[in-house]
C-alpha cells in the first residue's frame, strides 16, 4: 500500500514551506555525496555523543533531520512530505507549519533517543519530523482521498486506512525493535522516531490547528 497521491482540490495556496523543506533536504543530500562520511560525522545526531555532550551536540538535533541514507530514503520521505505536508502546511498556515514540522523533528529524535541513548550509531533523516505530519493529516482530513499503488493498480481509498495501516505497521516494528537490542546497535530503521513524530504530530495538531472544518482535503 504504497501512497502517491491525494486531492489537493480544495488546497488554498501553494505549499511554500513544504517546498522550501524538500529542497532543502536534497541540497543536504547532495552535499553528503560530496563530502563524505566527515560530513555525516560531525552532523549527524549519534545518541551517545549527544549523552554525552548535550549542549556541544544539540545542533545535531536539527543537522540530522536534513540528512539521509541514501537515494531511497531521501526519495520516499520526500514523496510523504509532498502528498502529504502540502494538505498540512495550508490547514495551519506556513508559520504554524514551520514551528510543528521541527517539533515533531525533535520530538522523534528524542523519542529514539530515550530508547537507547548509548548507541553510537549516526541518527539521520526527515522521517521523524514526517511521521508527525501524518499524524496531523490523519486528524484534519481522516476522510481524504489517497491515491495507493496495490500491485499494478491505482486504487483510491480514505485517508484514515492508509495511515493507520502505516501507524500499526510502525507500533509493531517499533515494539520489534525496542526488544531486540542487538539489531538497534547495527543500525537500520528508527521505529521509535517514527512513532514519537507520530504522537507529537497528533499533540501538536489539537494545540495548534484551531477553529475551521475538519474534513476535506
Amino acid at each position: 500500500m504504497f501512497p502517491i497521491g491525494d486531492d489537493n482540490s480544495t488546497r488554498r495556496r501553494f505549499p511554500v514551506v513544504t517546498s522550501v523543506l524538500i529542497a532543502i533536504n536534497v541540497a543536504v543530500f547532495l552535499l553528503e555525496l560530496s563530502a563524505g562520511d566527515a560530513f555525516i560525522e560531525k552532523w549527524a545526531f549519534v545518541p551517545v555523543r549527544f549523552n554525552s555532550e548535550p549542549l556541544a551536540n544539540a545542533v545535531t538535533v536539527i543537522s540530522a533531520m536534513f540528512m539521509h541514507g541514501g537515494w531511497l530514503h531521501l526519495g520516499g520521505n520526500m514523496l510523504y512530505l509532498w502528498i502529504f505536508g502540502d494538505n498540512v502546511e495550508d490547514r495551519l498556515g506556513p508559520v504554524r507549519f514551520t514551528i510543528f514540522y521541527f517539533l515533531a523533528g525533535i520530538a522523534a529524535t528524542f523519542a529514539q533517543f530515550m530508547v537507547n541513548p548509548g548507541s553510537p550509531i549516526p541518527n539521520v533523516g526527515a522521517s521523524g519530523a514526517i511521521a508527525g505530519v501524518l499524524g496531523g493529516y490523519l486528524l484534519m482530513f481522516p476522510q481524504a482521498r489517497v491515491d495507493v499503488l496495490l500491485g499494478r493498480q491505482v486504487v483510491a481509498m480514505p485517508a484514515w486506512i492508509v495511515l493507520g495501516f502505516w501507524v500499526v505497521l510502525q507500533m509493531v516494528s517499533g515494539v520489534g525493535s525496542v526488544a531486540d537490542t542487538a539489531q538497534t546497535e547495527q543500525g537500520g530503521i528508527a521505529y521509535m522516531a517514527h512513532v514519537g513524530g507520530f504522537v507529537a504530530g497528533v499533540l501538536l495538531t489539537f494545540v495548534m490547528r484551531g477553529p475551521g472544518p475538519r474534513a476535506t482535503a
